[in-house]
């Protein structure tokens, strides 16, 4: 019962990237950021084992962007010429650079399997893998091949798959994709987003899981979260999840306003609750982690509920990632205690 696991990223020593970048520019090259890149993944996961999590991932520390580091291993994207676009429906007011789809999207070889292969060397517990989703991915780039959203995430719904299978195929045990805009274009999550995310994770024989917040602890997300005052987008999104084929759904619930109770409309399905807040260095104590946990059980039976952070811990210190891991745990394991007392019973 209640497994814990961050949603993917961890933040990257300052001697690999510049610290507090989103949109990473390497230090080191060559050889040295091989070298780099591999001793960064040894401390995340040493990290996610000192703080005693269940299921492990390398912290995404060899991956520029949590988009960009899947679309460079694809055909038929120029990121030579980028261009600036809105996206996210314009939420946060400004725009952001973007590669151009100029041609049919393929994958010419695997993308992530030597880094799982990495990550499974280092560890003995279950690792997870995350995969940018097709609707997101397919707003995060400028379209001048598809002309019609639609076909481009389907597109890139087709070459996801690809990738998912084979990091199934090679030990995968789980495998995420991220969908942040499931929390901003609702009439086209249900018109045909969860469709193409259902494509990805056909014929995969790992467990699969969609992860859906409110983006990363920024400044113009947290500026966002201050002032919103619609928080029923999960109302929508999870009853529709509820019948699809994947197996696990991620939700955002330590920072944000959503209502616990909304957990309820996706009853059945394993679902990974957010009990840690990204968007802050302050360091949660286990008894307010355990009673975030303790909320979220009215909604999900034990054996469903995945205690995890809210997002992606990036924009965050490495002191304050690895206190809030130890936090995850020990507030996991407080809860844990009181339901096998409770059974004893």
């Amino acid at each position: 019962m209640l497994q814990t696991m961050i949603v993917g990223s961890l933040p990257r020593p300052t001697w690999l990237v510049p610290p507090h970048q989103m949109y990473v520019s390497w230090q080191l090259q060559g050889e040295s950021l091989q070298e780099g890149q591999d001793d960064a993944v040894r401390l995340a996961v040493a990290d996610q084992e000192v703080a005693g999590l269940d299921i492990l991932t390398d912290g995404e520390q060899r991956r520029r962007h949590y988009i960009w580091g899947f679309c460079e291993g694809l055909s038929g994207l120029d990121f030579s010429d980028l261009v600036e676009i809105e996206t996210r429906g314009n939420r946060y007011g400004h725009t952001v650079k973007a590669a151009r789809v100029t041609g049919p999207i393929r994958r010419p070889s695997s993308v992530l399997i030597d880094s799982l292969r990495f990550l499974k060397q280092h560890t003995s517990k279950p690792v997870k893998v995350t995969l940018p989703g097709p609707m997101t991915t397919a707003d995060t780039l400028a379209d001048a091949y598809y002309g019609d959203r639609e076909k481009l995430a389907m597109a890139l719904a087709e070459v996801l798959n690809e990738e998912a299978c084979e990091l199934a195929e090679n030990g995968c045990d789980m495998i995420q994709f991220d969908e942040p805009c499931f929390n901003i274009y609702l009439d086209a999550v249900e018109a045909w987003g969860i469709k193409a995310l259902e494509r990805c994770t056909q014929s995969v024989s790992a467990k699969t899981a969609v992860h859906i917040c409110y983006g990363y602890g920024v400044s113009a997300v947290l500026k966002w979260k201050t002032q919103n005052t619609d928080w029923g987008h999960y109302g929508r999104t999870l009853p529709l999840l509820r019948t699809s084929t994947i197996d696990m759904i991620s939700v955002e619930c330590a920072a944000s306003g959503v209502d616990p109770a909304v957990l309820a409309e996706a009853r059945g399905k394993d679902i990974m609750v957010g009990v840690i807040d990204v968007g802050t260095e302050a360091i949660e104590s286990p008894e307010t982690v355990a009673r975030r946990i303790r909320t979220a059980l009215e909604y999900v039976e034990p054996q469903h509920l995945y205690p995890c952070t809210d997002c992606g811990m990036i924009p965050r210190s490495r002191t304050a990632a690895r206190g809030k891991m130890h936090a995850l745990a020990a507030g996991a394991s407080l809860v844990r205690s009181e339901l096998a007392g409770g059974a004893d019973h």
